[in-house]
Formats: structure tokens, C-alpha cells, sequence
């Protein structure tokens, strides 16, 4: 065990979170972060249920002063973004996390660090094995599957938990109360492409962009961060107007809810263009790379020979794929009216792949607002049409609506204002939570979400506040002693 780890406070969260990181738990391969709880909770001799979604609720009893206080649901899910550098071996089905401290900050060797929500998990495991904390019965709700369309929430089984005071784990700020979300829907666009034969004299390069931020999809989409995808695009639809060449493949992005750090095509060119195709590349990522000089500091464009032997697209196939990237939008489109400072409505152009005979690109819409959601889909679907695409948009997630009158929120901005000294900030964010979807499952639900300091969640700049996880212990174990001593002034039980 690292030492400086296991030496950090409060103790116990720590040495969670370090068991936690040692377990591979990518979304949609959560077995064995769901064995380990299943584990704890019989080792801890607590009642548990699970659901047919996976879903795991643990259970504790409430403390003898406590017996009628309502019952509170804590809630976090199990899987992470899986996200590392180019060129990195570490392999997320089987490799533990390196862990390091940096500077007051906890972060993995080049890799996302999971603690979104791992950090939750944490706190959760800590309460439930530690029997001098005084509270109400409390349900430690463990979702799967949250950040691939939050699925578990989705599937779960409507009879796991009995609690209507819901505080859910998940949210990065310390000393702010989350009270709403965004909801969000997917696009999946299929391009159907040609190919020709290689034509004699033509030079093939592999142009790449690297050393991008990236970042959450909807929480830092405001900040402006650089996508791959769309910067590659910019460089071709700029060269397409001086010089004659076919796309062979291009490649970008992983994750729905990631905004691409890295992108890459191999370009078929004529011999004749060759030069100019070289001196243009230089030229357009020289320009670009001095727009994104201050907030993208480490990303990079590089230009190399490539000796592959595919065919390439045809002329129209290439023209077509060029113009659609182009198109697609990504970022910010509306900011709200509600509440100063929180994005309305984005998209972030996610993926692309290339087969032998079509272009895969996905693209994630979330807004606040139900009808601009909706607009971004026909939008999408419009674009689809016009260039030839079949197109799929999922149901999606629902958004939160914030309460500012909820009861749970009066008790935590009473605990922040006693631990911290100072009023709590209540916002919304631009990302999918469960509490929209859990609201929706079980009537009558209160709740608010909190947790601590976290930076570049889902990419490998992930980033721990170390002093925010104590602030963030603290305030939790104050809502609860505050709703204990609130008991009989709500009933919150089904």
C-alpha cells in the first residue's frame, strides 16, 4: 500500500478508494467491482439486495437514538471512464490504477483515475462499516453502468430501495449542492462509402492530432477545450481547396461522453500534390495550434509517411465525409436563462470509425431543456439527410428538474454553513445524473447530489482535490445528523 495514501484523511475513505482503484471497472465490466461489494457486505454481516440490472443496495440499520429518523438513500455508480494516452501499455481489463500525489491532488500514471465515482463508492463503504456514526437506516444504493446511458438506474428493479430522501455522490465541486441536470440523447450516423484503386503515383500520409485536454462532454463542454475530430476536419476541408487527395481511413474519439482528445486520417495524394499537400498541413496546424496556444498547451499535429496498402474512398465518398464533420456541431449552442453561468443546450462529436465500405460518427446532445433537445436530434437528423446517412437516436435519459423549496436541500445548506462557514452554492449541471431517472422510478423523492473537488473527469488529466475530501466527509455526516434530527417532520418511507 502506498504510504502518503494511506496516510491521508479522513483514513478510512482513502483506504477505500486505493481497494477500489486495484479493481478493474470499465462500464459494462463491472463483475468484479460488484463482487468486492458483495463481499464487503457479507464480511460486514449486512442485509444486501441485488437486482436482475445488477444493482446493488447495501443496508444499515438505523442507530437505537435514530430508530424513527426517515430513511436516507446514498447512491454512487461503479464503473469509470476507461481513458488513457496514446501509447500507454496499462491495460484496464486487468492493470490497477498507478496512483500518485501531485501537488495536493491525487491522479493516475496517464490514465483517468475514476474518481467519478469512485470517490463515492468510498464514502458509502466507509459509513456502512463504520458503527459510531449516528444516523437514520440508510440504503447505499451501487448503480452499474451510469456512464454508458446510465443504464443501471435505467433497469433498476422499482422495489431495491424504500428510502424518498435521495443524495446521490456524483457531482465535482465541494460546497456546491447540485439540484438538477441536463437530459441527453445519442446520434449513431452510418455513411455509406466507395472505394477506388490507388491510382499510380500517389503518396500516402498519416496526419494526426494529439496532446488534446478532452474532458467531460458535459461539464467542462463550456470551457472550449479543443476537439480532435473537429480540428483534423478543419485542417482537411482547408487543404480540399488547394489540393487533390482521398481519404483512406480516419479515426477518433472512444466514449459517447468524452470530448475527443486525439484523431487521425491517412490521406491518399496525388504525386503532383504531394509538396503542396505538406506545405499546406504545416502551414493550417501552425495557425490553429496558435488559437489554441493558451488552453490547449501540450497538443500537437504531426504529418508522417504511411506505407499501408488500403484502398482508398473515391472522390465523391471523401468530398461527402469531409463537409458532414464539418457540420456536425460541437459545443456550446444555448447557455440558460434560469441559472447564470449553466450551459443549456450542447453536442460533442464523439467518434469516428472507418469500415470497408461505410463511416460510423457518433455525437451526444444533452440540454436542460426538453424542446431544444429535441431540436438538436432534428437537427441532426436534417444533416443526416442531406448527406446521404442512415441515422439512429436513442430515448435517452431524462434531465432534473431542480426543487430550490426541497426539504433535503434546506438540511444541506445548513451542514455546508456549519462546516464550511459559509453559504453553499446550488446549481444544475450540464451532465446526466441519476437522480432525474431515480426521481422518475420512485414518487415522492427528495434529492440533491454533493461530493468533492474533482478536475478533467474522463480523461486522463482527471485530478482529486485532496483537502476537498474531508470538507466533502464532513458535510455528508452533517445532512445526515441534521435529517436525524429533523425525524417525524417528513415522513420519506414508502
Amino acid at each position: 500500500m502506498n504510504q502518503k495514501i494511506h496516510q491521508l484523511k479522513p483514513e478510512r475513505i482513502w483506504r477505500y478508494f486505493e481497494e477500489i482503484s486495484k479493481i478493474p471497472r470499465c462500464s459494462g465490466h463491472t463483475e468484479r467491482i460488484m463482487d468486492y461489494l458483495l463481499r464487503f457486505a457479507r464480511k460486514q454481516g449486512l442485509e444486501h439486495r441485488k437486482d436482475s440490472a445488477s444493482n446493488l443496495v447495501i443496508l444499515k440499520p438505523p442507530s437505537e437514538r435514530y430508530a424513527s429518523a426517515p430513511v436516507v438513500v446514498l447512491q454512487s455508480h461503479v464503473d469509470m471512464v476507461c481513458e488513457k494516452d496514446s501509447g500507454i501499455s496499462h491495460d484496464f481489463t486487468n492493470d490497477p490504477l498507478k496512483l500518485r500525489i501531485e501537488e495536493g491532488t491525487l491522479r493516475a500514471e496517464k490514465t483517468t483515475l475514476g474518481a467519478d465515482n469512485g470517490l463515492g463508492m468510498a464514502a458509502m463503504l466507509s459509513i456502512l462499516e463504520d458503527t459510531t456514526i449516528p444516523s437514520g437506516a440508510l440504503e447505499c444504493l451501487f448503480t452499474g453502468d451510469e456512464e454508458i446511458g446510465l443504464k443501471g438506474a435505467f433497469a433498476m428493479d422499482s422495489s431495491l430501495i424504500r428510502g424518498r430522501l435521495l443524495i446521490n455522490l456524483d457531482t465535482e465541486e465541494v460546497g456546491v449542492i447540485c439540484i438538477g441536470c441536463a437530459g441527453g440523447r445519442d446520434s449513431h450516423f452510418v455513411l455509406p462509402v466507395r472505394r477506388a484503386a490507388v491510382e499510380k503515383g500517389e503518396k500516402r500520409f498519416l496526419m494526426q492530432v494529439r496532446g488534446l485536454r478532452g474532458g467531460h462532454s458535459g461539464t467542462e463542454i463550456h470551457l472550449g477545450r479543443g476537439n480532435a475530430l473537429k480540428l483534423l476536419t478543419r485542417l482537411l476541408l482547408q487543404m480540399k481547396k488547394n489540393c487533390s487527395f482521398r481519404i483512406v481511413s480516419i479515426t477518433g474519439g472512444d466514449k459517447l461522453n468524452a470530448i475527443p482528445r486525439e484523431a487521425e486520417a491517412v490521406l491518399s495524394v496525388r504525386g503532383m500534390d504531394e509538396a503542396q499537400a505538406r506545405k499546406l498541413f504545416q502551414e493550417l496546424s501552425l495557425s490553429v495550434r496558435e488559437e489554441y496556444l493558451y488552453s490547449e498547451p501540450d497538443f500537437s499535429f504531426r504529418i508522417a509517411e504511411y506505407s499501408g496498402t488500403e484502398d482508398p474512398l473515391d472522390a465523391v465518398s471523401t468530398d461527402v465525409l469531409v463537409h458532414l464533420l464539418s457540420v456536425i456541431p460541437h459545443g456550446v449552442l444555448t447557455m440558460s436563462h434560469q441559472m447564470e453561468g449553466l450551459v443549456e443546450t450542447s453536442s460533442n462529436l464523439a467518434s469516428v470509425r472507418a469500415s470497408a465500405d461505410s463511416i460510423q460518427i457518433a455525437s451526444s446532445h444533452r440540454s436542460s431543456v426538453d424542446s431544444a433537445l429535441d431540436w438538436v436530434c432534428d437537427l441532426h437528423a436534417s444533416i443526416a439527410e442531406m448527406s446521404g446517412c442512415e441515422i439512429k437516436q436513442n430515448e435517452g435519459y431524462p434531465g432534473w428538474r431542480p426543487d430550490e423549496d426541497s426539504w433535503l436541500l434546506k438540511h444541506a445548506r445548513s451542514a455546508i454553513q456549519k462546516v464550511m462557514g459559509r453559504e453553499a452554492k446550488v446549481t444544475a449541471v450540464h451532465a446526466g445524473l441519476e437522480c432525474g431517472i431515480i426521481k422518475t422510478k420512485f414518487r415522492g423523492m427528495d434529492a440533491i447530489s454533493i461530493g468533492p473537488t474533482i478536475t478533467g473527469p474522463h480523461s486522463p488529466q482527471e485530478k482529486l482535490d485532496i483537502g476537498s475530501v474531508e470538507i466533502f466527509w464532513n458535510v455528508l455526516l452533517q445532512i445526515l445528523k441534521e435529517v436525524c434530527a429533523s425525524r417525524g417532520k417528513r415522513n420519506t418511507a414508502s
